[in-house]
């Protein structure tokens, strides 16, 4: 991670407390958002008429956010999967090597295709801002985690690639590209692909009725 400046006395608390929360939060990252679903799967308020445009565009971010999502897992392998504060390697590899968090970017991407499956698009903003504090919060406590363990090795990729908004394309001069199979990586993603077959299979079904 970049040296910091050193922060205003009112903004360090703050910062803290967001670091903490992360801890928290890391540990039920899983079930955090599930309240986002019921108002997808439940609610019909505001659902925008339906048309193969809307269907195909929601596909296609679902798509997008998993393809993202098995690229990263690819990469990192089961590690992604503990709620424990072990870490593995530092990987600087493929969607690593441009973005240090794409599989929180992909389950961004995934919830607000299911909300523009479900036609509820006033819910895209919602899910935005939950899941933007959500993983904010927690990458703040992971961030602070990696840098003690790993120190100077996580701070010069951290000051490499960037947190959330892609610079570039190129992997650090260093870093490995060693990946997981694939069938070891569809058998590490198989939750997330189970749930987003029963989430299409339920959007189904509530829109039959």
């Amino acid at each position: 991670m970049p040296s910091q400046t050193p922060q205003p006395p009112l903004q360090q608390p703050i910062a803290d407390s967001i670091t903490r929360v992360g801890g928290w939060l890391f540990e039920r990252r899983t079930l955090i958002p599930i309240p986002l679903a019921a108002p997808l799967l439940l609610l019909r308020i505001g659902e925008a008429s339906a048309s193969p445009a809307l269907l195909a565009c929601g596909a296609a971010v679902v798509g997008a956010g998993e393809i993202i999502r098995l690229w990263a897992v690819h990469h990192i392998g089961v590690i992604s999967r503990t709620r424990s504060d072990r870490l593995g390697p530092l990987v600087a590899t493929g969607p690593f090597a441009i973005v240090r968090n794409p599989l929180y970017l992909g389950n961004v991407a995934l919830w607000v295709g299911f909300a523009v499956l479900a036609r509820m698009l006033w819910m895209v903003p919602v899910i935005v801002v939950v899941l933007g504090f959500e993983y904010h919060a927690i990458v703040r406590w992971e961030e602070q985690l990696l840098e003690s363990r790993l120190g100077d090795d996580y701070r010069a990729y951290a000051a490499q690639v960037p947190r959330w908004l892609p610079r570039s394309i190129a992997a650090p001069a260093d870093a490995a590209d060693t990946p997981h199979s694939w069938r070891h990586t569809f058998f590490s993603e198989r939750g997330t692909l189970i749930a987003i077959f029963v989430a299409s299979a339920l959007l189904w079904i509530k829109a039959r009725f």
